[in-house]
């Protein structure tokens, strides 16, 4: 018996009295599932490249005024000279009107250069009206679903520097392909019509939008397209408000004040439109390359932005949807959660006013209406339908009519035939 033969036998047993049990398998135990905790997709921060000639060197002190309104610094009692930093190749670029001084704004705008300071509450305190009386807007509270919103319209003098600023400068600087609001050639259905026939159609809203985009903002709008300092603060001043400190509020509370407080674009004022285009072009960029990363497409009509796409887009809504509020308060906006809509093609799909479930149509409920105030101004004459007071009733009905033509040519000739038989 060899060795490895006497040890199997001496621990074993011999195989012929003994036989050899199979072990048991050891069970193998799972471990615990621990459930399933879902998190949120987070963007990495975007740093934007800073401009190497915007910089505080810039800006000189002088002991002397340089120009006229210069502003003077009490701690070292010396004036700021802020117009060394602009850029004229980005002007020449837009095509845009160069004027470096007060004094040269105010011959552009074609004013004294008094009235530029007065406009501009240049020897105010804080650079705002001390009273209602004082200031260079009317003010007008409108109630909405949640609170009250404030409507700032400039007064004459204001308002025709505002005119020439946004026909002569602002309309001349491009915003986003993405923007449809308040540009020449778009419209509610151009915005409408990218999103024409999808699987899900996603829209969120801008809260406060006008009121999101404050002071330093609008400077460095004016900044970017090669304006120095001291004219991008001027214009900067003259296209937005700071509310009086004793301006009354509709609720008795301080709290609709809040967003007002700070000088930012009014909602009434013409070159606030195009103004807030230009502070959301960032805003656009990153939302409309986020949108292609999905396969979906993304429009903005003012603060409404709107995106659709195919059963995958659907799908994944539980991670694009948080990507989509990062951007945005990343970029100093505020998302409207209460407004957020969630449409799927088996339900009436509107952007902007405009169904897409198919084609571009109005609102089977919109036309009846407006069909019903056409028969009743036939039946009943027109002064008794003018329930909301339009001062052109008549223009008004016909761009309604001229609205539904273009949606939907079939009912729009409908319309436009009972329009023809009202007696004005």
């Amino acid at each position: 018996m060899g060795l490895f033969d006497f040890l199997r036998q001496l621990l074993f047993g011999s195989p012929t009295n003994r036989s050899v049990a199979t072990p048991a398998p050891i069970p193998i135990q799972e471990p615990e599932k621990s459930p399933r905790v879902y998190r949120k997709p987070r963007l990495q921060p975007l740093r934007y490249a800073k401009d190497k000639k915007d910089n505080k060197a810039s800006i000189e002190e002088v002991a002397s005024p340089p120009y006229e309104l210069a502003r003077y610094g009490s701690r070292t009692g010396h004036y700021f000279d802020m117009t060394q930093d602009c850029d004229p190749e980005k002007l020449d670029h837009y095509n845009l009107p160069r004027f470096d001084t007060p004094l040269e704004l105010s011959e552009w705008l074609e004013i004294p250069l008094g009235k530029l300071a007065w406009l501009t509450h240049r020897f105010n305190q804080f650079d705002r009206p001390d009273d209602v009386n004082e200031s260079h807007y009317t003010y007008h509270w409108l109630p909405k679903r949640n609170g009250f919103r404030l409507i700032e319209s400039p007064k004459p003098f204001i308002k025709i520097a505002q005119q020439q600023i946004l026909h002569e400068l602002l309309n001349k600087i491009p915003v986003h392909s993405a923007a449809h609001g308040f540009i020449t050639g778009h419209s509610p259905v151009t915005n409408a019509r990218p999103h024409v026939g999808k699987r899900v159609v996603v829209k969120f809203d801008l809260e406060n939008f006008y009121t999101s985009v404050k002071f330093s903002r609008v400077v460095s709008i004016f900044r970017s397209v090669g304006y120095c300092r001291e004219a991008a603060i001027c214009l900067a001043r003259l296209t937005t408000s700071a509310i009086p400190a004793n301006i009354a509020f509709p609720d008795g509370s301080l709290r609709p004040l809040l967003p007002y407080l700070s000088r930012h674009l009014p909602q009434g004022a013409p070159t606030s439109p195009a103004l807030a285009n230009l502070s959301a072009f960032s805003l656009d960029v990153r939302l409309s390359g986020l949108a292609r990363s999905f396969d979906a497409e993304y429009t903005r009509y003012a603060d409404d932005l709107t995106f659709s796409g195919s059963d995958q887009f659907l799908r994944s809504l539980r991670v694009f949807i948080p990507l989509v509020d990062q951007i945005v308060r990343s970029e100093r906006f505020h998302v409207n959660q209460l407004k957020r809509r969630v449409l799927r093609d088996n339900q009436q799909q509107k952007v902007t006013g405009v169904v897409v479930n198919e084609h571009t149509n109005v609102s089977r409920k919109e036309f009846d209406l407006l069909k019903a105030i056409l028969t009743n101004c036939i039946r009943q004459g027109p002064v008794g339908q003018n329930r909301e007071n339009h001062p052109d009733f008549a223009s008004h009905l016909r761009g309604r009519v001229a609205h539904v033509q273009q949606l939907n040519p079939k009912r729009g000739q409908r319309l436009l035939q009972l329009y023809q038989q009202i007696h004005w």
